[in-house]
């Protein structure tokens, strides 16, 4: 299988990941203007189930180095399987909160309070549980980016007395979902082997694991995304009829979304290899500034927005950056 070679490759990867991230939620967007959430993300599950597999079957197989995706899965031990697992469970509900802030309150609020409370405990969950690289510079650049996340809560406040549309709803969506999506990557870590050169027996290698990630999403999303239909958080239900009545060009936004965001969680993982996992998380989920970036410029979300809210964004994004930055310089450090 395919390994990457270097740190500078594994921080490369990592901004691959947070491009991806970051930028998925525009085919939701795209879609939502005739087609609900709940429906778009049926095909944005398929999308990220499909990518996983032909990762596995190309780069997961491919090369002398550690084991095949088939080699991998003989071998594993159902506990590790089933941690990658519960992980795309947890990822699974924790995202189906994200696309509904999303819906609700826009790309530029969800992703820097949800995703950035993500990026937050995620690293202190992540370094706790595998220390890497120098902690001062991490936890240093953690606390800019928690700068960040409140001064766009700032901003979004700001908003919502302009508009009469914005609600609490978006941002009470965005921080659960935040939570929970700290959580899933810990659980698909632990299953992994410490070497993915020399894989450990029963531990699985980072193409194995996203399958099986992505399966549990997949399974998961018979229960949370029926219930979201049924029981839907704005609007009226909506039912699987109305999905197959969908056109090939709606279908096609959704697993093009759901691929997007599986090349980011595949290469990521397998640059935690030379990263460490507190750091590739840390830097993938850089996405809430790539998010905030198109939120802000592409879909002009603060337009409305009273004075002085573009200098709260801005300083927003340096927050981001340099917060982003220290945490790429501890892993070098």
């Amino acid at each position: 299988m395919y390994i990457v070679p270097s740190y500078t490759v594994a921080v490369f990867f990592t901004i691959i990941t947070m491009l991806c991230w970051g930028s998925w939620a525009n085919t939701q967007k795209l879609a939502g203007r005739t087609w609900r959430f709940e429906l778009y993300y049926w095909d944005y599950v398929i999308g990220i189930l499909i990518l996983s597999l032909v990762s596995a079957l190309t780069l997961g197989s491919l090369g002398e180095e550690g084991r095949s995706f088939f080699q991998d899965l003989q071998q594993a031990e159902w506990g590790n399987l089933g941690s990658a697992f519960i992980g795309g469970v947890v990822f699974n509900l924790a995202n189906i909160l994200l696309v509904a802030a999303i819906a609700v309150a826009g790309m530029s609020v969800a992703f820097p309070v949800g995703i950035g409370i993500a990026l937050v405990l995620g690293v202190l969950i992540n370094y706790i549980a595998t220390p890497y690289g120098n902690p001062i510079l991490i936890f240093a650049g953690v606390a800019l980016v928690t700068i960040a996340i409140i001064l766009d809560a700032t901003a979004y406040k700001k908003l919502a007395e302009t508009s009469r549309k914005v609600s609490a709803k978006g941002l009470l969506l965005s921080v659960c979902a935040g939570v929970l999506m700290a959580l899933f990557y810990r659980f698909v870590a632990s299953s992994l082997s410490a070497s993915f050169e020399n894989p450990e027996a029963g531990k699985i290698t980072p193409y194995t694991a996203v399958v099986v990630f992505s399966i549990g999403i997949f399974i998961s999303n018979f229960l949370f995304n029926t219930f979201f239909m049924k029981k839907p958080i704005e609007g009226d239900p909506v039912t699987f009829k109305q999905y197959f009545d969908g056109n090939i060009k709606l279908h096609s936004t959704g697993f093009l979304g759901g691929i997007i965001w599986c090349i980011g969680m595949a290469l990521n993982i397998v640059a935690a290899g030379k990263a460490g996992y507190a750091i590739s998380y840390g830097l993938g989920q850089g996405a809430t500034m790539i998010a905030a970036l198109w939120g802000v410029f592409i879909w002009k979300e603060f337009k409305d927005a009273s004075k002085g809210t573009n200098r709260l964004l801005l300083f927003m994004f340096l927050c981001f950056v340099a917060g982003l930055g220290l945490v790429v310089y501890a892993g070098a450090s």
